[in-house]
């Protein structure tokens, strides 16, 4: 299974880049591969690409504010939440995604 994230905060430091590590340390416990791409403030890192999209099974928005390319996600299952959630509860985040999809 492969997953695309966008973690995103209001300031774009530090909950970012905690939410992006906590996501990836979930999936692999999982054996899930995810990217993950931030918003940072220096911008997007990571960026998810086209061709990500394409072979994704599912997105996750882990966003406290509204993303910048949000509409990139419609084709895929995706599911929003906190990023406090993705910080605290990655592993039930991930599951809620991967049932979703099965």
């Amino acid at each position: 299974m492969f997953i695309v994230a966008v973690t995103s905060c209001p300031t774009g430091i530090a909950h970012t880049y905690m939410a992006r590590e906590s996501l990836i340390k979930a999936a692999a416990q999982r054996g899930i591969e995810i990217k993950v791409e931030t918003q940072g403030s220096t911008g997007r890192e990571n960026e998810i690409t086209a061709q990500d999209l394409a072979r994704a099974d599912a997105a996750i928005i882990a966003a406290d504010v509204s993303i910048a390319g949000a509409e990139r996600f419609d084709p895929v299952p995706t599911l929003e939440c906190s990023l406090s959630e993705a910080i605290k509860k990655s592993v039930k985040v991930l599951d809620e995604v991967v049932e979703a999809v099965k």
